[in-house]
């Protein structure tokens, strides 16, 4: 099946062309500009280079979340908007199980971390098996010191890989916990890992699609702190 996946949910975008399990073509942008101008022209631009046509597309792919609100609305809204016009079925995909591809070289136990602001990181757990990342646990949004004290208890260092590994291991360190750093070009998010995980995914239509979020966005929880304070000064 050849597949057309995205990642957009952190600072770094990219795409990717596989078939089946095999990596056509990969590129990736890190340059602060916004996705909703970078992600489709790096599709457009793989697709260009490798003489696929949009048409050969057999499914779409897409890390759906948790992530940047921003980021994964964009990335969700662009394969729902291809696969919609192309009438070809799509995949979202777990943003942190897709990360843990990258660690599925280093065996052991892999922890993908995003950072989620305030001392909190999006997290799950994952376990290499014959060369794949095992699920340990469902995706979460959680302080480091509960993650680290989870860590400390598993009693074995974990790779980590995502945006949030550099806060996640300096935390570990400073409570001298053992830990294993991925190298630079293993520790991000990319569309690879969507690609990878969405292998044997059930098929979804456009309209099934749907982004996937762990908490509520800074104006939500702002709006509701607002109307609390309106609550208790009324009452």
């Amino acid at each position: 099946m050849l597949t057309l996946a995205f990642e957009s949910s952190a600072k770094a975008a990219s795409a990717a062309l596989c078939d089946g399990e095999r990596l056509i073509a990969l590129t990736v942008q890190c340059s602060g500009l916004t996705h909703s101008r970078t992600l489709l022209p790096m599709a457009e631009d793989l697709l260009k280079n490798t003489d696929v046509n949009m048409a050969d597309i057999d499914c779409f792919a897409v890390a759906q979340g948790p992530g940047s609100f921003t980021g994964i609305r964009i990335g969700v809204s662009t394969v729902k908007g291809l696969a919609w016009a192309a009438e070809k079925p799509c995949i979202g995909v777990s943003t942190l199980a897709a990360m843990a591809w990258n660690g599925a070289a280093a065996g052991g136990l892999v922890c993908a971390v995003m950072d989620a602001r305030r001392s909190e990181v999006y997290n799950a757990l994952f376990r290499v098996e014959d060369g794949r990342p095992k699920r340990l646990c469902e995706d979460r949004a959680l302080s480091l010191s509960l993650l680290a004290e989870e860590l400390k208890a598993m009693g074995e260092a974990p790779f980590l890989v995502g945006d949030g590994a550099g806060i996640t291991g300096q935390f570990l360190e400073e409570r001298a916990l053992p830990f294993r750093p991925a190298p630079e070009n293993l520790r991000w998010q990319n569309a690879w890992g969507v690609a990878m995980e969405a292998c044997g995914k059930p098929l979804l239509s456009s309209q099934e699609l749907l982004p996937t979020y762990l908490r509520l966005s800074q104006a939500e929880r702002e709006r509701q702190e607002r109307m609390l304070k309106a609550k208790q000064k009324d009452s």
